[in-house]
């Protein structure tokens, strides 16, 4: 009996097997990353033209060039028998286009030929590491001393004692609020 029981236990697990959905380690359109990718082929060409280089990242190549340079540690991964890592300067690339157009994940998938999970690891991975190693030296945290020294300039300038910076605001057009009149209208000439 113990026999009988093993073959269908078997035959069940042989049934299961067969019915789980095989998943792809890498889609076929993903495998023509390094031929038809769009890092492979339009960001080593924008290499040989600065205003489209600048237009294409916001940024000039040799910015592109030391801040590549400053996240290599942080951004590199090790090669392993199973696979080429994606390369730092793709890497950066991909971050970049994120930043700079705002497109889905999906979107910047498709374009540079990897998976959509792949690109959100990558966009909160470089993002970190930027933040990480620019933010002492840009955005250092700030001490009594800058606080006074901000407050001093505010107050020699504009005349405001006890003021230490204000942030310019972006004027978004709305439609008028009912029985509101004038009271949103701005000098742009449009409702706030």
């Amino acid at each position: 009996m113990s026999s009988d029981s093993d073959v269908e236990e078997l035959l069940l697990l042989y049934a299961l097997s067969r019915s789980q959905k095989k998943r792809v380690r890498v889609h076929d359109i993903n495998k023509k990353r390094n031929d038809l990718g769009e890092y492979h082929r339009l960001c080593r060409e924008l290499a040989s033209h600065e205003d489209r280089f600048f237009t294409y990242f916001r940024m000039s190549q040799v910015l592109f060039e030391e801040l590549h340079d400053l996240l290599i540690p942080n951004i590199s991964k090790c090669t392993t028998s199973w696979r080429t890592p994606i390369s730092t300067r793709e890497r950066l690339v991909i971050c970049l286009r994120y930043l700079a157009t705002g497109d889905s994940h999906q979107t910047i998938a498709f374009s540079f030929r990897v998976g959509r999970s792949t690109v959100g690891g990558i966009v909160k991975e470089v993002c970190k590491e930027i933040w990480n190693t620019l933010q002492p030296e840009y955005m250092p945290s700030p001490t009594e001393e800058t606080w006074i020294q901000s407050e001093k300039g505010c107050r020699e300038t504009w005349n405001f004692p006890n003021y230490v910076s204000s942030i310019d605001g972006k004027h978004v057009a709305i439609k008028c609020p009912k029985n509101s009149g004038l009271e949103y209208f701005c000098y742009k000439k449009f409702f706030l």
